[in-house]
This record gives structure tokens, sequence and C-alpha cells, in this order.
């Protein structure tokens, strides 16, 4: 059968794509071959561009570093040599034999296409066609490996692998100066530093950094020029590498040297104090020019809004305020200068600010004066505000009267007019001592006291022979002092005088009766001068009793005749019954007289005592109430933190990672009517703060600081409400600084009015003081508080009868123990509820433990 002549032989088909084959064989074999033999000098010409990128060469000697150079370039050429000796041309026969291995031909079939026979026997031509026919038919499974190197024979610990990572590395660290690192590696520093090729380019990073009391970030100049606006004060860093030669800065006409960092880098530091043209130069060009402005930095302004006065209640002065400044406010103080001697120097008080050094603020300050040698007298105020470049704006003068105290004592109001006299004209010591001398000469205004007069007389004398300028103030302090004591220790005083006229008359009466019951002319009227000075001393100490109640704002002394201890009348008709039986001379009727006068001035004694313990226990409870109000607050504002938690979606979040601040995530609308309720009460909750602030500071006369911090959070935290940001950070520093005032509310009241007693302040706030302390007091004090007979939880036990049974028997009736445990319990709870960067298990497991309550 014969084939078309158009149509190819199978047999030249196969041959046609064994040479393609075969081709591709040897090509595979070369590779192999090249890459063996290039792979070490690859490696160490790797390992150079690592040490010439990490910049690591230029830093050495430059002995070292030509040293390091001839090494590898030895080592390069070496191998370079093995690897021309090992690339070779592969044979052909060497083709055919991978071609056969590749695709698993046995027996060579190959080499049989290119034999012939020996002879030319009929019989053994037919043999050997049909060989190569079966030849041939292999030809279509032919296939051509990958190339297989063979170097993780050669490189077990695969080093290359490394190289090549390190090289990654060492580029990716060079980036831009790529190029010029290289060079430097290529050539060491001796004697000059050689420029690097033209074809580099150098480069600079040049920024601007304001004062630091500005809080402005750094102003990065950009590379193109243009023009920058900075505050004055601020400095210039500049740094120029890729040059060996130093650039030079020019700025308002004046040149600026750059120091050298290495032998291809300058650095330029620069205080700015003009403004200008501001060009870089490098070889006498320009690299780039900035139109640089100083903004000068303005004083503050501060004014009083509105003007000072006296404060509603009490004897603070206001000082309400408003101050500004373009970079922020440091200090705030007022200054109270004497109108009518303006030379005398200044009476300072700080102000508090706003945390933060604000841009903005305002405020009301109030602070007593009354005890001031100025008090009474009309000063002018002026405030100072003070900015972190040291510069001081002041406001307008406002002239005022310091509210002073009003003294009900004779001699008290004679001292203060004394001293106030000493600080309009300091100079008038003469007639100073002249009334002390007129004051003193009348002992019996002052109810004999011989402390009082010695301390006078000792003013008196120092006024005379100290001359020094403080001498003056220190009397003044004195004559404050005395007038003090004898406004607030009149009833002392009194109560003291009153029982040295009550011993007298009992000694008289004694004495009468054991000399001679038929009493003399002599002795009956010395008992009449002793009742006499008895009934002057019992009114005395009433006067001053209901001083001292008028002054506490109590009401006025009672006359209701079944309160015999205030019956003025009633110890009148007692002291008359008692001199008309002296002077008839009935001994017992005024023996028994005498004793029931005695007991209705000991039981005026006793209600004395009573009122002074009733007013400290109003007290207390006036400060428990307080404790109850704050920890509302408290309570109220962790409803409002839980509130926002829920608004940002992340109440299943690790409260560790709370301190970061949240992605800005779409409110829905009822999210945003949530927050705008929440800003309104939480500017409900800052004006309560305020007067619970001003009633502790009447009561207390201090405020604690950590209040303030509180009333500061809660102005951020309604302000971030009101603009739609996050809140919480705010809240949670107001929590903080709610329960901290708390623990410091609790001390002060316990060290000005002490413990309550067992049974006080059932009511609202009981307990608060020790809540908001946070379990603080150590066990010894729980033990003093929670009385004998309680278990370390504060329990009763059976056997002490702690708890009330009721009438029934079987019903426990909680005591105060118990009371105060669970509020302990409360507030540690709510405490612990408030710290949000806790696990979400603990929170939630706090959670409802309070809802149980």
């Amino acid at each position: 059968m014969t084939e078309s002549p158009g149509k190819a032989s199978p047999e030249s088909q196969g041959l046609g794509s064994l040479g393609v084959k075969l081709g591709l064989s040897r090509l595979a074999l070369w590779w192999e071959g090249a890459w063996r033999a290039l792979w070490p000098p690859l490696g160490v010409l790797g390992a150079f561009l690592v040490l010439a990128f990490t910049g690591l060469l230029p830093t050495l000697p430059p002995a070292l570093h030509l040293l390091i150079l001839i090494g590898f370039a030895a080592t390069l050429g070496y191998l370079c040599y093995r690897a021309a000796q090992g690339l070779r041309a592969p044979a052909a026969d060497a083709a055919a034999r991978r071609l056969e291995r590749d695709s698993g031909l046995a027996h060579r079939p190959l080499a049989v296409l290119a034999d012939r026979p020996a002879g030319d026997d009929a019989m053994a031509q037919a043999l050997w066609q049909a060989h190569r026919d079966r030849a041939v038919a292999q030809l279509d499974h032919l296939r051509v490996a990958r190339p297989k190197p063979g170097l993780a024979a050669r490189d077990p610990r695969a080093l290359r692998a490394a190289v090549l990572v390190a090289l990654v590395a060492s580029l990716g660290m060079a980036g831009r100066e790529a190029p010029e690192r290289l060079i430097s590696a290529l050539l060491p520093p001796f004697a000059e530093p050689l420029a690097p090729a033209a074809s580099v380019a150098a480069r600079f990073e040049a920024w601007i950094t304001p004062p630091a009391y500005t809080g402005a970030p750094p102003q990065f100049l950009k590379a193109e020029g243009g023009a920058v606006a900075v505050p004055a004060g601020s400095r210039l860093h500049m740094v120029f590498s890729g040059s060996a030669n130093p650039p030079e800065l020019r700025l308002g006409g004046a040149a600026h040297a750059f120091a050298r960092m290495d032998a291809q880098s300058h650095a330029l530091e620069l205080p700015l104090t003009e403004g200008g043209a501001l060009v870089l130069k490098r070889d006498g060009r320009d690299v780039a020019q900035w139109a640089l402005t100083l903004t000068p930095d303005t004083p503050p302004v501060v004014a009083w809004d509105p003007s000072p006065a006296r404060a509603g209640r009490g004897l603070g002065l206001r000082l309400p305020w408003k101050a500004e400044d373009d970079w922020g406010l440091v200090a705030l103080r007022v200054e109270l200068r004497l109108k009518q001697r303006p030379t005398a120097p200044p009476v300072t008080q700080d102000m508090p600010l706003p945390g933060g050094a604000p841009r903005q603020a305002q405020g009301a300050a109030q602070h007593d004066f009354s005890a001031h040698p100025w008090a009474g007298l009309e000063v002018e105020a002026r405030l100072f505000a003070r900015d972190g470049a040291e510069q001081e704006g002041k406001s307008e003068g406002a002239f005022l009267v310091l509210p002073e105290r009003r003294f009900s004592h004779p001699v008290a109001q004679q001292l203060i007019a004394l001293r106030r006299a000493l600080s309009i004209d300091p100079n008038a010591r003469e007639p100073a001592r002249r009334e002390l001398d007129r004051i003193t000469n009348a002992p019996e205004a002052f109810e004999h006291d011989t402390g009082m007069f010695l301390t006078l007389r000792a003013a008196r004398h120092r006024l005379g022979r100290d001359r020094r300028d403080e001498a003056v103030g220190e009397v003044q302090q004195i004559l404050w002092d005395v007038a003090v004591a004898l406004e607030e220790g009149r009833t002392d005083r009194t109560a003291r005088a009153l029982t040295q006229a009550r011993e007298a008359l009992r000694e008289a009466l004694e004495e009468a009766r054991r000399d001679n019951p038929e009493r003399s002319p002599e002795q009956r009227a010395e008992l009449q001068r002793r009742i006499q000075e008895l009934r002057e001393a019992i009114r005395r100490h009433l006067e001053a009793l209901a001083e001292r109640m008028q002054r506490e704002n109590n009401e006025a002394l009672s006359y209701d005749p079944q309160q015999r201890v205030f019956d003025r009348r009633e110890l009148e008709r007692r002291t008359r019954r008692l001199e008309d039986a002296a002077r008839d001379g009935r001994q017992e009727d005024a023996d028994r007289e005498m004793a029931e006068l005695e007991e209705m001035l000991q039981a005026l004694e006793e209600g004395r005592t009573s009122r002074a313990e009733d007013r400290q226990r109003q007290q207390r409870q006036r400060g428990q109430q307080q404790m109850g109000a704050l920890q509302d607050m408290v309570r109220r504002e962790t409803e409002m933190l839980d509130r926002a938690h829920r608004r940002s979606g992340e109440q299943d979040i690790n409260r560790t990672d709370s301190r970061r601040p949240p992605p800005p995530r779409p409110q829905t609308p009822e999210a945003r009517e949530e927050a705008a309720r929440d800003a309104r009460t939480q500017r409900a909750l800052r004006r309560a703060l305020g007067e619970l602030m001003q009633q502790f500071g009447e009561l207390t006369g201090d405020v604690p600081a950590p209040l303030a911090e509180a009333d500061r959070a809660m102005r951020d935290a309604a302000e971030a409400l009101a603009e739609g940001r996050d809140p919480r950070a705010a809240q949670q520093q107001a929590i903080r600084a709610l329960t901290e005032g708390g623990r410091q509310m609790s001390q002060r009241m316990q060290r000005q009015f002490g413990q309550p007693q067992p049974g006080e302040g059932q009511g609202e706030g009981e307990g608060e003081g020790e809540e908001m302390a946070g379990g603080q007091q150590g066990s010894e004090g729980q033990e003093n508080q929670l009385g004998e007979g309680r278990d370390p939880l504060g329990r009763d036990r059976r056997e002490s009868g702690g708890s009330a049974q009721d009438n029934a028997g079987d019903t426990l009736v909680p005591g105060d123990a118990e009371r105060l445990r669970s509020h302990q319990l409360q507030q540690e709870l709510r405490r612990r509820g408030a710290e949000r960067e806790r696990p979400p298990v603990e929170l939630e497991y706090i959670d409802r433990l309070l809802r149980r309550f």
C-alpha cells in the first residue's frame, strides 16, 4: 500500500518532534551544569551586596574596608574561573540519554534510529526494519523533564535561601539610597571622601518644631518649597544626606552652616527668631526655598464675668471670670490692692483652671477673706492670666468691699476696728497702743480673763518695741485671735464665772451657818453681795448662750414654762427667794433654795451640751444626705456609661482593649435620641454636683479636689454626647473622681463630726461615707464599727443576741451591722462595675448582683 505524496509518513513526523525534544533535553543539561557552576560566585556576590546595602562597610576603617573588598574580589574571581571551566556544551549523546531516562525508555531506542545493519541479507534487513518500526512507535512517549541542578545535595543547609532573604531585606532597608550605599561600599574613604556619581541624587528632610507649650505637632517642609507659618519660638531641624560637600542654609540674609554627621550626612538645628526667605543651597545652587512667617504669641485676655461680689451664703467672695489665649492658659490668679493704701503689697490668690491648658475657659471661684486684716475695707480686684510663654494678661480693676465677720462682743468689735485702722495706716502705732491701754484698763469688759489681758498687753508692747514692718501684721493676727476667742469662747468664760459665783455663795452660806445662826449686818451684806454676783453671772451666761445660738442660726431661747432650763423668770424667782431667805435669816429655806437653784443651773449646762450634740448630729445627717446624693450620681453616671457601651456595639469586646478609640460607626435615630437624653442628664448631674460641692463647702469649710475633677470630666462627657463623640473615657474618669471624692468627704466628716452614734443615720445616705471609701478601713476599724458579738462577716452570733426577734419568734430583723455591711457590699460592687476595663464575664456577674439590690 503506497502513501499519498501530500501526506507525511508517521515515521517522518516522529523524527521531526524528536529533534525538538533533543534540543530541549540538551538545553536542560546546559542549564543544570551552568547553575551548579555559577551558584558559588553568585552566593559570594549576594553576600557582598547585603553588606553594601546595610551600610556596614563605610563605617569600618578604610584599611579594613579595602581588605574586605580585596577578599571578596579574589574569592569571586577564583569561583568565576572554576565556573568557566565547568561551563561546557553538553554532547548530543548525553541529550539522547537524558531524554530516554526522562521518558522511561529501555534499550536505548534513540540509538536504533541512527544505526544501520552491517550486511545485505534480506532476512536481516527485514528484522532490522521491524526493530526500527518498534523504536519509531516509542517516539510518541518521549518527554523532557524539568531541569534539576541538584543544589540541595551541594548546599544541605540552604545557605542560598538565607542569602536571598538577606539580600531582599537589605535592599528594602536601603530603599532609594541603595545606589549611594553600593558606591560607598565599593570606594573606601581614603583621605578626602570621594564624591558620589553625578547620577546619585542628594536628599534632605526638614521640619519645624513649635514650642512645647503650644501642643502643636511638628510641621514638615515640602521639598518643592512653599509658604510656611509657625509660632514664634519654634526650632528648625534639617538633615541633608547624599553629598560629601556640606550644604548651606540662608534665612533673612544670614548664612547658617551644617554640622557633619558622617561622610555623606549633615545636620542643622536653628532657633527661629525672625521670618523671611528660607533658602537651602548646595554647591552654589538653590535646592529648595520657603517663605517663612512667624506667628507672634499674644498675651492672654482675661476679664470679670460679671463683676466680683459677696457670695449668696456665708462670708465667701465670689470671683466669676473668663479668659482665653491663642495657645492655652496655664495659670490664673487674683490680686487685691487696698484702695486707701495702694502702695501696700497686694494679696494674691491662685484660682483653679480646667485641666489641659484650655484656650478658652470660664468659671467662678469662691474664697473667704473674712479673716484677712483688709476685711471690711474697699479693695481693687484684678485678674492675671499667664500662658506657656510666661506672658501675662490682666483684667480691668473692680472695686468692692471685702466681706467681714460680724462680732457682737463689745471688746471684740473694738479690737477689729483697731486691726482695721492698722491696715489703713501701719505707722499709727502710738494711737493703737493708747487704745489697747484703754481696753486693758477695763478687764471687766472681758470677764477679767487673765490670759486675754496678758495677750493684749503683749501686743501693746510689741507695737512699741518691735520696729519691723512685719510686727504690725503679727499684732493684727493677735488681735484677730483674741476677738475670735472673745466671740466664740464667751460661753465658756461666763460658765466658768457662773460656777465661781455659785461656789462663793455656797461658801458664804456655810460660813454663816457655822459661825452664828443669828447673822450680823456685815454677814447679811456679804450674802446680799454674793447673791447679786450670782444673779449677774446668770444674766451674762444666758446672754452668751443666746448670742451663740443666734450665731449658729438656731432659734432664739424659748420661754416655755415647761422648759425650766431656759426659763429666765424662774431663775430670777429662785434667786429672789434665796435672797429673801438669807436676809431674814431662814437658813434651811436658804439652803433649799440654793440646792434647787444649783439643780436648775446644772440642767442649764446639760441642756447646752445636749444642744451641741444635737447640732453635731444634724451636721452628720446633712453630710450623710450629701453622701447619698453623691452615691446616686455615681449610679446614674454608671447607667449612662452602660448605655454608651451598648451604643458603641462593643459589649462583647474584651475590656482590656477599651482604651483604644473605636472606629466611628453610624448611629441609628434611636441611638442619637438616647445620646441627646444622656447629654441633658449629664448637664443636670453636673449642676447637681456644683450645688453639692457648695453645700459641702459650707458644711465643712473645704471641698475635696477630686470633685472638681469630676466636674471637668462631666463637662467633657456632656460635650462629647452633644457632638456625637465617644463619651466613655470622660464618664469613666467622672466615676473614678466621684468615688475618690466620696472617700475624702467621708474622712473629713469623721474628723470634724466624729463617728455616728448607734441608731443614727437610718435615713438616706446611711453608711455612704464608708461605702464611698470602698472598704478602705482596716479590720480594727471594722471591728469597732460593727461592735462586739459579731462574726468576721459582721453578722450577730446567736449566743450574743445581736439581732432582734419580732414577737412572732421566727423572723430575724436585720441589725445595724447587717445594714452597714450590705451598704458596703453594694458600694464595692458599684465601684467595680464602674471599672469597664474588667473582663466581660466579671462585669456581667456584677450587673446580675446589683439587680438583686
